[in-house]
């Protein structure tokens, strides 16, 4: 073993010893029974004390590189010489991440407006938690989530969408993504999922990955097909009811009654309702849910707070009938929650206090003022005239219809040497129809209202 240790070289002195013998045992110098030097021997050779050797040599062994044999010494054991090459990502310095292209006016990003964050009282609710929970904050956590957030949860429901549910049949997660792939396991990958087209991209994407059959299934009237469900063998129907995404139509009552028989015609056919921000409705009384109208048990209600509070907060939740809740306990109880219990506590107490649905008034007024900003930005520019909009009364998002020729690609190549991200209806379909073209998606939450008189100004010029 021709390896020497330097104390200055920045390594223990016990991992440049276990280094040097690795490699030496890798690298063939080393063969397979050869005896090592004794400890001591070795310690005097690289002046060294015996205990730093020792722990080199019992490394090592637990490894399986070396074999003890007692009042003998240590053997090579038997490894196959290969000695490891260095990657070639490894041997070069890392680079910088890129960093991420800023846009003077990013109508794509779904980002929430941060001024609003209620910093000071979700401090305050989080120390409050840490003196009353104390040791509970450390105990194992319950499979669907705290008992205290699922009850908050329940009585949430209650007032404001006239839901009337156990805490026994909410399950927490951490995020709707996951929930998602909790659902698939419980209703199983045999089953045909429909997603709605146009429609959130990962909906469909997350069903295919679990190996779930997955049909987009267009939308008409406002809503799915039913016709189109029945036609491509659906059984369970995934769909947002109170405010579609992206083309923020809402589903006339006539398509939900239709879509609740569908369900009830045949034996393992369940609609999800994704209710995704159906808290932000600026135009009359918010819109009711399947759910609520849901008497045989066919329909599972999911929402998030990631829309209201913050994306960071990854904390969703899922609504389970009650012989869909038995049988998620009993089939995947043995789940951990995948939330923590500090953030369910002090989301629990925000809420048991009211902290969050005055959080939501303060919030819905601030959308609707930052809504109108656009609306007035578009009136105000020379965009007037040549986009017609839509669906602004809810969400977080509008249409704007373009009157023009131009292609989206060719807008979006355009808008982006301008540094201005767009994004529209065509990019959420699974099959590209002309006639969806020059929809523009305004997303609006996180937008910066200074730069948009120029920014309209300028996709005007554009198309």
């Amino acid at each position: 073993m021709l390896f020497t240790v330097d104390p200055n070289c920045g390594k223990s002195l016990y991992t440049q010893i276990y280094d040097g013998i690795r490699k030496s045992i890798l690298c063939g110098e080393l063969r397979v029974g050869e005896k090592l030097p004794s400890k001591r021997r070795l310690a005097e050779r690289l002046a060294v004390s015996v205990i730093t050797v020792g722990n080199a040599y019992a490394q090592l062994t637990a490894e399986g590189y070396l074999t003890a044999v007692e009042r003998r010494g240590h053997f090579v054991a038997d490894v196959i010489p290969s000695f490891p090459r260095e990657s070639a990502a490894a041997a070069r310095k890392p680079e910088p991440e890129p960093a991420e292209k800023e846009y003077t006016v990013d109508f794509q990003s779904r980002n929430l407006s941060p001024e609003q964050f209620p910093f000071t009282v979700w401090a305050r609710t989080m120390r409050s938690v840490l003196l009353m929970q104390d040791t509970r904050l450390l105990r194992p956590l319950e499979y669907n989530g705290v008992f205290e957030l699922r009850s908050a949860i329940a009585g949430y429901l209650l007032r404001e969408r006239g839901i009337h549910v156990s805490p026994g049949q909410i399950t927490v997660g951490a995020g709707t993504e996951y929930l998602q792939h909790l659902l698939i396991q419980l209703l199983g990958r045999e089953r045909v999922y429909g997603v709605e087209d146009p429609g959130y991209p990962q909906t469909g994407m997350i069903y295919e990955s679990n190996g779930a059959g997955c049909r987009r299934i267009p939308l008409r009237g406002g809503g799915v097909s039913v016709d189109e469900l029945i036609r491509q063998g659906v059984d369970v129907a995934h769909v947002t009811p109170s405010h579609h995404f992206p083309t923020g139509t809402v589903m006339p009552v006539s398509q939900r009654q239709a879509l609740l028989r569908w369900a009830e015609e045949k034996d393992g056919r369940y609609i999800v309702e994704d209710d995704y921000d159906s808290e932000f409705r600026f135009v009359g009384r918010p819109i009711p849910t399947v759910f609520g109208t849901d008497s045989g048990g066919r329909v599972i209600y999911m929402n998030t707070f990631s829309k209201t509070i913050a994306p960071s907060i990854r904390i969703s939740y899922m609504v389970l009938p009650e012989h869909l809740a038995e049988q998620f306990k009993h089939c995947l109880g043995f789940y951990s929650c995948t939330v923590s219990s500090f953030e369910q506590y002090t989301l629990a107490e925000f809420i048991s206090r009211g902290h969050y649905e005055r959080h939501l008034s303060r919030m819905k007024k601030l959308y609707r003022q930052k809504r109108d900003t656009v609306i007035s930005a578009i009136n105000g520019s020379a965009l007037c005239g040549r986009g017609r909009i839509l669906e602004e009364d809810a969400g977080l998002h509008f249409l704007v219809r373009l009157s023009t020729e131009v292609s989206d690609a060719e807008l979006r190549r355009r808008a982006e040497d301008k540094g201005i991200r767009l994004s529209f209806l065509t990019d959420f379909l699974h099959r590209y129809s002309p006639e969806s073209e020059h929809n523009l998606v305004i997303s609006y939450s996180g937008i910066n209202t200074e730069k948009l008189p120029q920014a309209f100004n300028e996709i005007a010029e554009m198309i």
